[in-house]
C-alpha cells in the first residue's frame, strides 16, 4: 500500500507542469484494476471549477506525458474528471483547501454519544480537525478517530443532505 501511495506520487508529480500550465490543480488520484483493466482516475479542479473541455484536453496531454515517463506498464484507462460538489477530502491537501468550508465527517468512534459532524471547517492540523458546528461552537475531532470526511454541498445558503 505504501509502495503504491509513493507510485501514485510519481505520477502526480510527471501531471503537474500540465496541471499547472491549465491553471488546475489535482485533488486526487486512484490506480486500481477494475475487471481486466487497469484504471488511472485523476481528479482535477480550478478556481471556478472545471468542465468537460478542460478534462478532455488535459485528458489528452496527461495521457501523453505519462506515456513517455514509462512509469506505468500494463495497459490502462485514464479517465479525467471533477471531484463533485461533495468531493471526499482524503489528503492534508484536499482538507487545507476546504478550511472555511462545510464539511461532513465520520468518525469510528462515538464522541460525545454521535459518529457524524458537520459544521464549518475552521482548522487542520496534523492531531485534529476543528469544527465549528454553530456560530460559536467549536468542536475538535482528533484525525486519528475521522474516518471519512466530505465537503457538504451548500445551495441557496442552507447546506444541502
Amino acid at each position: 500500500m505504501a509502495e503504491d501511495a509513493q507510485w501514485l506520487d510519481q505520477i502526480e508529480a510527471v501531471v503537474e507542469p500540465v496541471l499547472v500550465s491549465r491553471g488546475m490543480n489535482l485533488v486526487d488520484s486512484e490506480w486500481r484494476r477494475e475487471g481486466r483493466r487497469w484504471v488511472l482516475r485523476l481528479f482535477v479542479d480550478k478556481p471556478g471549477g472545471v468542465g468537460i473541455a478542460d478534462c478532455q484536453a488535459f485528458s489528452r496531454e496527461a495521457g501523453d506525458v505519462l506515456d513517455v515517463s514509462g512509469l506505468i506498464e500494463p495497459s490502462y484507462d485514464l479517465e479525467v474528471s471533477s471531484p463533485g460538489l461533495d468531493r471526499i477530502l482524503k489528503k492534508d491537501r484536499e482538507l487545507a483547501w476546504a478550511v472555511g468550508r462545510d464539511v461532513h465527517c465520520w468518525v469510528a468512534e462515538a464522541m460525545d454519544g454521535r459518529t457524524e459532524f458537520s459544521g464549518k471547517l475552521l482548522e487542520v492540523s496534523a492531531g485534529a480537525l476543528t469544527l465549528e458546528e454553530t456560530v460559536g461552537t467549536r468542536r475538535e475531532i482528533p484525525r486519528r478517530l475521522v474516518t471519512k470526511a466530505r465537503l457538504e454541498v451548500v445551495a441557496f445558503g442552507r447546506v444541502k443532505r
